[in-house]
């Protein structure tokens, strides 16, 4: 009985999926997981309903198979759809299985690993499978900030089997193999007639570039379990514990002088902010998230000192590093999850402000932006921002400032902090004196000049208390590392309530 509940849909099924360049359910456990950790829960269980009598066949596990094993010496539980019994569609048990799966590790404080390859609802259950993925669903949503709940779509997430992995904290995407969709490309054509293939619809790419539904892309299947467990690594095992640290092997006081010349002197001039992160952060730790979603914003998890940071960054040389509606969603969402899994906030400042237009403000820039106010407000974690170049407006506000509720806020003798740039406050400010000078183009450029000279320099912010410390660049890393050292014991009170309202 065991044997054959391991074979699945059977032999000839295995080897189509294997023709396919795909791996079974029980193949990728063994690549997630340490060797010989894996433990099976209920692989016994069988389809129970059927609502037009047509399943002729009923196979041991119902197309999922679940347990708990260890990554890196670490519990989590998890559960891999099986493509080769009914193309892993989900029914009433499957449902069970997966449900109990979710709730015995929320009770031991573990994370959630869920391997989806499914194309979707058992239609022959009726209402049983929609009545099993709401189980899902709800769980998804209780137990989200409880636990880490991490996603890997390995084929097909049609249908509102995609909802699941968009309530986890990561989703993990197979290029040229995994797909998500609502609706199919054949549903679509005919309704709007619209023609498109499903790589196109809802493929990795699409969903990590231009939804921003997926966190991170992987070029196989092998490459996406490695990715998921290099990416638990940088998470505790539930909202209670600290994320684990690591030993390091990059020096905390290692300092980079290259950074004190990589902000050009013309402010006018782009450099790259992923650069910045990578000399600061410990060598070879940072992970990006949605990487090719709203690039004028950065996210990603690394670690500084061996302890795992999440780090929020705009990107100077994509659109100017201004926040637009994609970048403000990318932000507070990340911002969110690090929040609830005590993972400490670190902020790389360098926006002209929010982007203007009459697209942008139809579509709601001021509800997106007020989004990001919303995250970096109600995070408790510890926070700690470096101004590296222009902080102007509400960018500046809502990305991690002292009255924020930022606990250490840094600039670099390169920080423009101000209501706005020089040249559009000179026109403000000095309207009419420049219409009546005998060369207005002249004395813009002088009274823009001495704004820039007079308000546009970390030290007018210092003075007022709204920047801890002026830093050369090169410093950055050891100062950072400390103040996330003083911080680690952190506690932040907060107002009782039931919950918040963030703007959606």
């Amino acid at each position: 009985m065991r044997e054959k509940a391991r074979q699945g849909g059977g032999k000839s099924r295995i080897e189509k999926q294997h023709a396919k360049g795909k791996l079974t359910a029980r193949e990728r456990l063994e690549l997630l997981l340490d060797p010989g950790t894996f433990h099976e829960l209920e692989p016994f269980v069988v389809q129970q309903a059927d609502e037009l009598g047509i399943s002729d066949e009923k196979f041991l596990g119902d197309g999922v198979v679940t347990g708990y094993g260890m990554i890196e010496g670490r519990t989590v539980y998890t559960y891999a759809q099986d493509f080769t019994v009914n193309g892993g569609a989900l029914g009433e048990m499957q449902s069970r299985k997966i449900c109990r799966v979710m709730d015995l590790a929320v009770a031991s404080g573990a994370p959630i690993v869920g391997l989806i390859d499914s194309g979707g609802a058992r239609i022959q259950e009726g209402v049983h499978s929609l009545g099993g993925y709401a189980e899902i669903f709800r769980r998804n949503a209780l137990y989200s900030g409880v636990v880490p709940q991490i996603s890997l779509v390995l084929g097909p997430c049609a249908g509102g089997a995609a909802y699941s992995p968009a309530v986890t904290d990561l989703i993990i995407m197979v290029d040229q193999q995994s797909y998500m969709f609502l609706t199919g490309p054949e549903v679509i054509k005919s309704v709007t007639g619209e023609i498109i293939d499903f790589e196109g619809l809802g493929g990795a790419a699409v969903h990590l570039g231009v939804s921003g539904t997926c966190h991170l892309m992987a070029a196989s299947e092998q490459d996406a379990l490695t990715l998921c467990r290099t990416a638990l690594g940088y998470f505790p095992a539930n909202y209670i514990e600290n994320p684990p640290a690591q030993d390091n092997q990059d020096d905390p006081q290692r300092m980079d002088p290259a950074l004190n010349e990589i902000v050009p002197l013309d402010p006018g001039l782009a450099y790259s902010m992923h650069e910045v992160i990578n000399r600061v952060v410990d060598r070879g730790s940072f992970l990006e998230t949605q990487k090719t979603f709203a690039c004028n914003a950065i996210t990603g998890l690394a670690r500084m000192g061996g302890m795992p940071v999440g780090i929020v960054a705009q990107e100077p040389s994509v659109m100017a590093g201004v926040i637009d509606i994609d970048a403000a969603d990318k932000i507070s969402r990340f911002v969110h999850m690090c929040d609830a899994f005590n993972i400490p906030l670190v902020t790389f400042v360098d926006s002209p402000g929010f982007l203007p237009g009459v697209d942008q403000e139809h579509r709601g820039i001021i509800r997106h932006g007020a989004k990001v106010l919303y995250a970096y407000s109600v995070a408790s974690v510890p926070k700690v921002s470096i101004v590296t170049r222009k902080a102007y407006g509400g960018a500046y506000v809502v990305m991690s400032s002292k009255y924020m509720g930022c606990d250490v806020n840094y600039a670099w003798p390169s920080a423009e902090i101000a209501v706005m740039g020089p040249e559009g406050a000179a026109n403000i400010l000095y309207r009419k004196q420049i219409d009546a000078a005998a060369d207005p183009a002249a004395e813009r450029t002088r009274l823009t000049d001495e704004y820039r000279k007079s308000f546009l320099n970390p030290y007018a912010s210092a003075k007022a208390g709204y920047i801890d410390d002026v830093i050369e660049p090169r410093e950055t890393r050891p100062l950072v590392i400390a103040a996330l050292q003083a911080l680690r014991t952190k506690v932040a009170q907060t107002q009782p309530r039931k919950h918040g309202n963030m703007p959606v």
